[in-house]
């Protein structure tokens, strides 16, 4: 868990200047959505199940 908050920090809210909690919030639930979405340049899968993926090769 401590990699994937180490990973939201990174990409996310470092690049980011928020004026509320619920704008940092929103923005954190959509990368988080995002993630677990189907990408049809991944071959259809989440970026989080094509890491998994690659990272066994």
């Amino acid at each position: 868990m401590a990699s994937f908050h180490s990973i939201i920090k990174k990409e996310l809210i470092h690049h980011q200047d928020y004026k509320t909690r619920n704008e940092a919030m929103f923005s954190i639930m959509e990368y988080i959505l995002n993630a677990k979405s189907v990408h049809p340049t991944l071959n259809d899968m989440s970026p989080i199940e094509f890491e998994k993926k690659y990272a066994t090769k």
